[in-house]
């Protein structure tokens, strides 16, 4: 799926993100874990986990360290991921049930590559992947 953000957004949400103290329900950082399995349930958990916090999205970022929420960079390329001979997006929004809106985003960041995924809340019904 796609969505028109400009890069000073995306920047400046990526900053706002890395600024909590604490650990938030819907907010994920990764560093390069690229293994569809875990996106997808990552996806899923992160969905149910806006919808109970009243957050309308929440956010997988890629290229943040967990611990301190430095900016680190990441390789991982969702746009050019696939499972099998399927692109990544695809074969992520095949597998949730119900469907969901998400988008990928590549975020210049200071010489570094982060990527944001964000991801809409569950509705009705509970995200499964």
């Amino acid at each position: 799926m796609t969505a028109e953000r400009s890069v000073t957004y995306l920047q400046g949400l990526v900053q706002e993100l890395c600024n909590p103290p604490k650990v938030t329900e819907w907010v994920e950082f990764k560093e390069s874990n690229d293994n569809p399995e875990e996106i997808g349930e990552y996806i899923s958990a992160l969905s149910n986990a806006a919808a109970l916090q009243g957050k309308a999205l929440a956010y997988l970022v890629w290229g943040v360290r967990n611990s301190d929420h430095a900016i680190v960079g990441t390789p991982f390329d969702p746009l050019t991921a696939k499972v099998g001979n399927e692109e990544l997006e695809s074969w992520l929004l095949r597998l949730l049930d119900p469907k969901i809106a998400f988008n990928f985003f590549k975020v210049p960041f200071d010489g570094d590559q982060v990527i944001v995924l964000e991801i809409s809340r569950a509705a009705r019904h509970p995200v499964r992947f």
